[in-house]
């Protein structure tokens, strides 16, 4: 039988290797939005964090998201990321 591979991801925050299926995307679209992609699916360039608040605030502190898109988070993104990390 042959065997799948796992596709593995880094978390932008603590820096794992981690199955993509327990990491969350956040993308920036063709358009310049930033938000949480809970599919995978949306367009445009991704970079994956764990589900929980503490990797993605680690991940705004050590900058991963300016090397990944090229700008900062809007505080105002990053309220709305945070309130679906929280679930809310």
């Amino acid at each position: 039988m042959k065997q799948r591979k796992i596709p593995m991801r880094q978390c932008c925050g603590c820096l794992e290797m981690k199955p993509k299926a327990e990491l969350v995307r956040v993308v920036k679209s063709p358009e310049g939005e930033i938000s949480l992609d809970l599919s995978g699916r949306k367009n445009g360039r991704g970079a994956y964090i764990c589900k929980n608040l503490d990797c993605f605030n680690m991940a705004i502190k050590k900058k991963s998201f300016f090397r990944a898109f090229g700008e900062n988070i809007t505080e105002e993104t990053k309220q709305s990321i945070e309130g679906e990390l929280k679930g809310e």
